[in-house]
């Protein structure tokens, strides 16, 4: 499967809007194993510090800029 390409795509052929899945390091193993249940072993998301619900509105702003580079790559714009 391409980076940043929803499974859908594949299955059904149509287009899709390209996206990236974002989960804590928390939920890497969930991730992972939720992706290949769905037929999509190695499936690109990103990952970012956990807990996000008790941080600040500046900490989320922070952790989505430091975030943002590995987002463009897995979207493969990068």
């Amino acid at each position: 499967m391409q980076r940043g390409q929803f499974g859908r795509r594949n299955r059904a052929g149509a287009g899709c809007i390209p996206s990236v899945s974002i989960c804590t390091h928390a939920f890497r193993i969930t991730a992972e194993a939720m992706a290949r249940s769905l037929g999509f072993p190695g499936y690109h998301y990103v990952t970012v510090p956990h807990p996000v619900a008790s941080r600040t509105q500046q900490e989320i702003d922070e952790i989505a800029a430091a975030a943002l580079p590995e987002i463009v790559r897995v979207l493969g714009a990068a």
